[in-house]
């Protein structure tokens, strides 16, 4: 660590309001203070199911720091205490509830499901820590991946903890490149920012790297008001489309990709996120072999380490309709914690000096392979691109909400192989 980085995280950590009072002494050390979380999501509304299954992720994670003990802070055990605040999918709510929550002491909010309220988020939070320094809070994402997040929307108070749309866009057509079978393309997005840059990139990728596929379609509709896909797949299936190519998420998925297979569509989903969230069992055995997702991890990973993450996350969710794990968030809280032990502060500057730089290593997740790149805040990870198989096929150990289906690896990236150039320019705190 360099003087002047060291310099900023002493500075940092002596400007953290004192843990103890003297009178309440005696009290606070038969029960430290929690660590205050605040999970600002959409729990209700046409993405609440989405909205819940990230809530039961970031929960198990809270549970699994503290069953060991908690946060050690100026040698004290503290527990995490995690709060959920229902946004309903719109920024206002989002913005007003996270006011709600910093203003009873919040210190880190988490947020990820819509890269529109992140960006909303993420300038509150700038302007509150300028107005407060005295209280100031950290944002960690773990699913808001509009790449301006990270370059020209950056910020020193925002680490991103998923990979950004360009990451993930570029394994997946690395694996669309190679698919030559596929000749006819559709593109279908969300219309707000994140839906509108993957599109744009997408379409200048696949030209630049399969000059001969014709993109056939290029569409985006409203986010979350789409209640009917069918006239979206009739026109998709007329089209003559072989792939299709979305990063749509939540309902607005599985509702496309049922009425795709209603309507007797054959070409093949390359998708972000169609390996969870009721996709699997919405397309049932047609999708086998035909619906492709990329994320930093997934189920059938293998190896020791990833299947007890699994065992362990369906012993405490047992249910099918809850069985949505994905790695980044219990890297996310676990990489918080340890960055808290390493600034011996929970003030929001030190803990964000602690996180540059930092990597699994310092976490159980050490076989993962990311590190928090310091000078735009955004994890640099693998990528896995994953196939959807029927359970009890070579490679395919675990099915997806108890569908009968689950998701085998086709190519894994490291990090450095998807690591993506920035644009950021953040403002330090002095």
């Amino acid at each position: 660590m360099n003087q002047t980085r060291r310099t900023l995280l002493a500075r940092a950590a002596l400007a953290a309001p004192a843990l103890l009072g003297a009178p309440g002494l005696a009290i606070a050390q038969a029960q430290p203070q929690p660590i205050r979380l605040a999970l600002v999501e959409g729990l209700s509304g046409p993405f609440g199911n989405a909205g819940e299954a990230v809530f039961r992720n970031i929960l198990w994670a809270v549970e699994r720091v503290n069953a060991r003990g908690g946060v050690r802070v100026g040698g004290v055990a503290r527990p995490l205490a995690l709060s959920r605040h229902d946004s309903k999918g719109s920024a206002e709510e989002a913005l007003a509830t996270m006011r709600a929550a910093l203003d009873e002491g919040v210190g880190f909010v988490l947020q990820g499901n819509s890269s529109a309220v992140a960006a909303a988020l993420s300038d509150a939070i700038e302007k509150h820590n300028a107005r407060m320094p005295q209280r100031r809070a950290l944002f960690l994402n773990y699913s808001a991946v509009d790449p301006a997040l990270t370059n020209e929307r950056c910020s020193f108070w925002h680490f991103r903890f998923d990979a950004h749309a360009d990451m993930r866009l570029a394994a997946l057509v690395e694996v669309l490149q190679a698919d030559r079978a596929v000749q006819r393309l559709y593109l279908i997005g969300q219309d707000y920012s994140f839906g509108q840059h993957v599109l744009r990139q997408a379409r200048a990728l696949v030209t630049a790297r399969r000059p001969d596929l014709q993109i056939v379609g290029d569409e985006l509709h409203p986010l979350g008001r789409v209640k009917d896909f069918m006239p979206y797949a009739a026109k998709i299936k007329a089209s003559g489309a072989q792939a299709v190519l979305t990063p749509n998420w939540g309902n607005d998925l599985s509702l496309l990709v049922r009425a795709l297979r209603e309507v007797g569509s054959e070409a093949r989903l390359y998708t972000f996120y169609g390996n969870a969230l009721g996709t699997p069992a919405a397309i049932g055995e047609a999708g086998v072999g035909r619906v492709l997702a990329v994320a930093e991890w997934h189920p059938n990973l293998g190896g020791a380490p990833s299947d007890a993450l699994v065992a362990g996350f369906r012993q405490r969710f047992p249910a099918p309709q809850d069985d949505y794990l994905h790695l980044r968030m219990q890297l996310m809280v676990e990489m918080l914690a340890a960055a808290i032990e390493r600034a011996g502060s929970t003030e929001a500057a030190a803990v964000a000096l602690a996180l540059e730089g930092l990597d699994a290593s310092a976490t159980s997740f050490a076989w993962h392979g990311a590190r928090m790149r310091a000078a735009d805040h955004q994890l640099q990870q693998p990528m896995v691109v994953s196939v959807m198989e029927r359970v009890g096929t070579p490679g395919v150990a675990f099915d997806i909400e108890g569908s009968g289906f689950g998701f085998r690896t086709l190519r894994r990236f490291d990090a450095a192989a998807v690591t993506q150039p920035h644009s950021c320019r953040m403002t330090r705190p002095d």
